[in-house]
């Protein structure tokens, strides 16, 4: 979790982060907000459906976009639930376990 945390300030993710934690840094970079750079984490997302990391990450955008029917769908398909009791909770549970 920290080389994203603390590499927020960067126009881009830094090198060597795995497309998961790409699309994890983009929804931090945008302050767990849908603004344009959930837009670059919902692109990384949707280039991997079906894959459980993804679709975990995928139901957490949509959860920040506020469209629950669609993230209850994405965590269905991912087989799992949040973690998190919100959002940012569950930004730093999917990240510990994208990092692993």
């Amino acid at each position: 979790m920290d080389p994203i945390l603390q590499s927020l300030d960067l126009d881009a993710p830094p090198p060597g982060l795995t497309r998961p934690l790409q699309a994890l840094w983009w929804l931090r970079k945008g302050d767990l907000v849908p603004e344009e750079e959930w837009e670059h984490a919902h692109e990384i997302c949707q280039s991997a459906e079906g894959t459980r990391v993804y679709d975990l990450i995928h139901a957490l955008a949509h959860w920040i976009e506020g469209d629950q029917a669609n993230s209850d769908y994405w965590y269905r398909r991912a087989g799992a639930r949040p973690a998190g009791a919100d959002i940012a909770a569950e930004w730093e549970h999917q990240a510990r376990q994208a990092i692993r």
